[in-house]
């Protein structure tokens, strides 16, 4: 009898029959085991169930914290990052992108292959650009010619065979996507994308893991694992901008009175399913000012009261949904369960997420010809409105005079005038001409009275335009304003400038000094007798009518006093 066995147990060891249940993908991937009732879900296109078996032997299974892991790839660990467009309205599609973060000093060349990068490290004494994995060599080329071959080892797990390439091969590694009890298979390099329509999606939190395996030679182990949270809903997940000029910080929902408040709405739509249908937009602002619908996503609105306001505003719009099923007779009529999920067609805004204000929300009928069903998207916020600084207007410059002249600096003061709050602070940014470069920033606290006139006296480094920003600011607001200056050279009256004009003037004086010292000689030098020489009476004579002329218009009133007048014996 026990002889019997053996020979059982060997033919079915011969037959390669296991003497355990094989693994599947729902072994492999998902460590976290759901109820039956929660991995019900419709079939995504393209994606098979998780119950079918994994080839073990083509793709080792290790598992989580193994040691083996540490050596799945040379020079250390990868890691594997997972982002998704979440959340996904019901409907839409929802793309996945894993991307895999190689070691320190490795990165991914145009063929695909893993090289180190060019004077990364020094420690490694290693030529540049040499390969961590070399995908390109070997005889995979000449495997699909080879049915035999690519039967062993061009597979899937779940031994499906690759997809065959189109020109010279372009990936390096296998990935194993799995959510919702299903799993999808891809090739890819060192980054993997895939998108999942979502209209029969169940609502709420759901988990996507990635496996990720790199080639092996004949075989295939695996490098890295990550898993994340994505969102499927069916409301229109929005998000609104509020913006106010002067406001001092936006995302404390604390605005200024008599200012407008711009409000743009963002839908998080990234696979554009809602690109093709009329969106309406109903705003509430809380201040009894009514209710406004538009269908734009803009608007601004001015709170004229301090108080505080509920802030409430509902995205409408109409998508392609499931046609609803015959309306049932009252009488053969039943309550859900509770534990069942909403039909879209049914779908109604949860008292909750009512904003403030609304009775209720009615639901258009659906057309019978289009099959399309309303979906709302909610905003709500709490906006407290203060006093603030309106307006900062610079009413003077004027430039300041100096006792003593300086080599570098110039003074200006700015008499600036506000609206609104009393300033607590001031600040001043002196610029380039382009107020891009600032160079000189001052910020002090200021006292101000109930006019807010205020006086500002700054320093400028040098001749040149600058532009000037004035910033007043209190708790709540910040007010600013800008202008450009210009700030001429030095005046001529430079220290410089001042010896050249004392030497130029002492010059001229002393040409003065000298010409009336001649023609002071001329007239008190001894008479001598005029001889009987022709020649020296004319050159005598010619000399002194030009002196007598050249001192004429300097000495007007003394010609009474010319020896020529005098009665002198040799005037006789």
């Amino acid at each position: 009898m026990e002889s019997l066995c053996g020979v059982l147990v060997f033919l079915l060891l011969a037959a390669g029959l296991p003497l355990q249940a094989a693994k599947r993908f729902r072994d492999v991937l998902g460590h976290e085991q759901y109820p039956d009732h929660m991995r019900e879900h419709n079939q995504l296109r393209g994606w098979s169930s998780d119950e079918n078996e994994w080839d073990e032997q083509l793709y080792p299974v290790w598992r989580r914290g193994e040691g083996r892991w540490k050596d799945s790839w040379e020079g250390g660990r990868v890691q594997a990052a997972l982002t998704s467009d979440s959340p996904a309205l019901v409907g839409s599609n929802i793309t996945f992108v894993v991307n895999l973060v190689f070691p320190r000093c490795q990165k991914e060349d145009a063929n695909g292959n893993i090289v180190y990068e060019r004077n990364c490290r020094s420690d490694l004494e290693l030529a540049s650009d040499l390969c961590v994995y070399n995908w390109t060599a070997g005889a995979d080329d000449e495997d699909w010619e080879d049915s035999t071959s690519q039967g062993q080892h061009l597979r899937f797990p779940d031994r499906k065979p690759f997809p065959r390439p189109h020109g010279r091969k372009k990936w390096n590694f296998v990935y194993v996507f799995h959510t919702l009890g299903q799993y999808f298979q891809k090739l890819g390099r060192c980054s993997a994308r895939v998108s999942i329509n979502t209209v029969n999606l169940t609502v709420g939190p759901q988990v996507m893991e990635v496996i990720v395996f790199r080639r092996h030679g004949r075989a295939y182990i695996p490098i890295s694992k990550v898993k994340d949270v994505y969102v499927i809903t069916d409301q229109i997940p929005i998000f609104v901008t509020m913006y106010q000029k002067n406001d001092r910080n936006s995302s404390d929902e604390t605005f200024l009175r008599d200012l407008p408040i711009f409000f743009d709405v963002l839908i998080h739509d990234p696979s554009h399913f809602l690109n093709y249908s009329a969106i309406s937009y109903k705003w509430n602002f809380g201040d009894n000012t009514g209710l406004f619908v538009s269908n734009n996503h803009t608007l601004n609105h001015t709170y004229v009261l301090n108080g505080t306001f509920n802030f409430n505003l509902t995205v409408q719009t109409a998508v392609p949904g499931p046609c609803p099923s015959p309306t049932p007779s009252p009488s053969s009529s039943t309550s859900p369960s509770p534990a069942s999920s909403p039909s879209p067609t049914l779908s109604t805004p949860s008292p909750s997420l009512m904003p403030t204000g609304y009775k209720s929300m009615e639901l258009s009928d659906i057309s019978n010809e289009n099959c399309r069903i309303n979906r709302y998207g909610y905003f709500r916020a709490t906006i407290t409105i203060v006093d603030g600084i309106l307006e900062v207007n610079i009413i003077q410059v004027a430039d300041v005079p100096m006792p003593t002249p300086q080599p570098d600096d110039s003074l200006m003061d700015f008499i600036v005038t506000c609206k609104g709050a009393t300033p607590t602070e001031a600040c001043t940014i002196i610029s380039d001409p382009t107020c891009q470069i600032a160079q000189n920033r001052v910020c002090s606290p200021v006292a101000v009275d109930e006019l807010c006139l205020l006086s500002v006296r700054r320093a400028f480094n040098g001749s040149g335009t600058y532009c000037v920003n004035f910033t007043l600011g209190d708790d709540a607001s910040l007010a600013l304003t800008s202008t450009l200056i210009s700030i001429p050279g030095k005046d001529l009256d430079s220290p410089l400038r001042t010896v050249n004009g004392v030497l130029i003037s002492i010059g001229c004086l002393a040409m003065f000094v000298t010409m009336v010292t001649i023609l002071l000689y001329k007239k008190h030098k001894t008479y001598k007798p005029i001889g009987n020489c022709t020649r020296n009476v004319v050159k005598g004579k010619g000399l002194s009518v030009f002196l007598s002329h050249a001192k004429a218009p300097f000495f007007r009133g003394d010609q009474e006093k010319d020896p020529l007048l005098q009665d002198k014996p040799w005037m006789l």
